[in-house]
């Protein structure tokens, strides 16, 4: 008879000690677990507890699968183009669209997968639901707009943003029918409208999605009259309000569906004080504490407390925003708003302050280990009883050292007080030092170097320092982008809209660590995970990511998977986020724009594969 073998003398000494450290653990003051993990986890009771692949290993693999899906459905033909297009879209292709598959591939080289034009009819499907007439007159007399005349565009505005679309524009004016282009020249998104509304729209707009016979489909655009001649349409104007309420999350919220929490959730008023903040391992975006779903990530509706915790919500700069469904372009966008997007300006400019072209090919192995962010404390209108709730103060403050040892001396003591405008980390990070430990300071101190060059202080003669920020933070020097480029990891917070800086950062060779609301008109080409690595707008997570790559007291880090996602996003977009593709996309978008404003539009196309 076999009897089972005695476990090793090892194991019999080292299980019951594992057992008590762990019941230590729960019971006693945090310990600093990067010390006593590396002994945990050499135990099989230790890796059973503990299993050794990290929850971003698993959103790393699925990134991965999901690229390789994404570009295996890459055309490589005007047929299958067309045929994708037919598919995904379920109507025929615009007129053009043999034009724009030539300029695309024959003059471009570009990369032709019918996903990456997701966010085109996404901002355009609305717009089947209204009256090309009118949608016509609403962009003819908007304040600011392009206009396109016998494939030549020009503007009345020197607005420099305006100079700079039209530039891009002018690019593709020769395939460009007639049309006038409605510009946003604020940082902020001008359209909310109620989702009911959209709902309503988009289920309208839904019955227009048709196959027409071949031989009834109309291949040509029509004309509009020349620059200062009255249009045919008749009709009374459409009464459009304009709305200057500087809580704008009374706005955003109602883009959101009814029964959302956003709409549910009860208004904050107080910003005074500091922000109640979701656990990270609560929300319907994240998955073990780490963003798994980037887009529900941008999407508002799910997260109510964000109205305390973004600068956008709380005052924004300025406020002219409507609820009405007006055909506007604009540079970026909340997910609840209805503006239709153009790639911003300041990417097509390729602005040395925002791209950094000088030190972007820095090689990963000459770059520090540490992560960097300068910026001003833009996002809106800070003021001295609502700076708490500034997203680029709470992620400065959250790595600054100061504070956080005040934290660690506060939360030892009797009546501990939280700190003034973020919460530590989440306990539930396996190997990040214990926030009351000094280790954790001394961390953060040398693994990052965040801080503000400029407290945008709502006293302009107190600039830049402030009275009621300045105890909180240390202004410093500005570095520029080049210089910034020395440094592995590259935070990027959003200001008063999108992070302008964006672009730059995935083409360099430091890996973009990416926080934000806002959309662009590139998202869909883009992997999270796979090309740049997400964080929740909270940044909850961040202490946890930055464990996983950089390690924790030498201990740890994954270098090579950084450096690989980072080579990844910056090879990825020298394809996919060219001028070159500004120039597609758009040609594309305005070409679907031409069609949605044309009286025929149901019965326009191009078949020219079918004939």
């Amino acid at each position: 008879m076999a009897f089972p073998r005695r476990p090793s003398t090892v194991l019999r000494y080292v299980i019951p000690a594992l057992l008590l450290t762990l019941t230590l653990y729960i019971l006693a003051e945090p310990i600093d677990f990067s010390l006593v993990g590396p002994l945990l986890l050499s135990t099989p009771l230790g890796r059973w507890c503990f299993p050794s692949e990290h929850p971003i290993d698993k959103l790393i693999k699925a990134a991965e699968e999901e690229f390789a899906t994404t570009i295996s459905k890459e055309t490589q033909n005007l047929a299958d183009a067309a045929a994708a297009y037919r598919k995904r879209r379920g109507r025929h292709p615009p007129p053009g669209f043999d034009e724009w598959h030539k300029f695309a591939k024959d003059n471009k080289n570009a990369i032709i997968v019918e996903d990456f034009w997701d966010q085109i009819y996404h901002d355009l499907e609305p717009f089947w639901a209204l009256k090309p007439a009118q949608i016509r007159r609403n962009a003819r007399e908007f304040e600011m707009r392009i206009e396109v005349r016998d494939h030549k565009a020009s503007t009345g505005s020197g607005w420099f943003w305006t100079q700079i679309w039209l530039d891009m524009i002018k690019t593709i004016e020769h395939l460009l029918p007639d049309m006038d282009l409605a510009l946003n020249a604020m940082d902020e998104p001008r359209m909310v409208v109620p989702w009911e509304e959209i709902d309503r729209h988009m289920h309208k707009a839904a019955r227009t999605r048709k196959m027409v016979d071949v031989k009834k489909v109309v291949s040509e655009f029509g004309k509009l009259p020349p620059l200062g001649q009255a249009p045919p349409e008749k009709g009374e104007a459409q009464k459009i309000t304009w709305e200057h309420d500087k809580h704008y999350w009374l706005i955003a919220r109602r883009g959101c569906p009814p029964t959302s929490p956003a709409r549910k959730a009860a208004i904050v008023i107080d910003f005074n004080q500091t922000p109640a903040i979701a656990s990270p391992f609560s929300l319907a975006h994240m998955q073990d504490g780490y963003v798994a779903n980037y887009t529900l990530s941008t999407t508002v509706c799910h997260q109510p407390d964000l109205q305390a915790l973004e600068g956008i919500f709380v005052e924004p700069l300025s406020v002219s925003a409507t609820k009405s469904l007006l055909p506007i372009f604009g540079g970026s966008k909340l997910a609840v708003n209805n503006d239709i997007l153009l790639p911003a300006p300041m990417y097509w400019n390729e602005e040395e302050r925002f791209m950094g072209a000088e030190g972007a090919s820095i090689p990963w192995s000459a770059k520090q280990s540490t992560a960097i962010w300068r910026g001003v404390a833009t996002g809106g209108t800070n003021r001295p009883n609502n700076w708490r709730s500034f997203q680029r103060h709470r992620f400065v403050g959250m790595n600054n050292a100061t504070q956080l040892s005040l934290a660690r001396s506060s939360s030892s003591s009797q009546t501990p007080q939280p700190p003034p405008n973020f919460a530590l980390s989440d306990k539930r990070y396996r190997h990040i030092p214990s926030p009351s430990s000094p280790a954790f300071t001394d961390w953060i101190s040398s693994t990052t170097s965040i801080a503000l060059t400029d407290l945008m202080c709502l006293y302009p003669d107190a600039r830049p320092s402030c009275n009621y920020t300045a105890p909180y933070f240390t202004l410093v020097p500005a570095v520029p982008m080049a210089e910034q480029f020395r440094h592995k990891y590259l935070p990027d917070i959003d200001g008063n809209s999108f992070s302008g800086r964006y672009l730059g950062f995935l083409r360099s060779t430091s890996l973009p660590i990416k926080a934000t609301l806002w959309r662009e008109w590139h998202d869909a080409r883009l992997v999270a995970w796979k090309h740049f690595v997400p964080m929740d707008s909270r940044f909850g997570d961040w202490y946890g990511v930055l464990e996983y790559f950089v390690g924790v007291g030498g201990k740890g880090g994954r270098d090579d998977v950084a450096e690989r996602i980072a080579m990844a996003g910056r090879e990825w977009a020298g394809k996919v986020l060219r001028r070159e593709d500004m120039q597609v996309y758009v040609l594309r978008l305005l070409l679907e724009y031409a069609r949605v404003v044309d009286d025929r539009r149901e019965v326009m196309g191009w078949v020219g594969d079918l004939q």
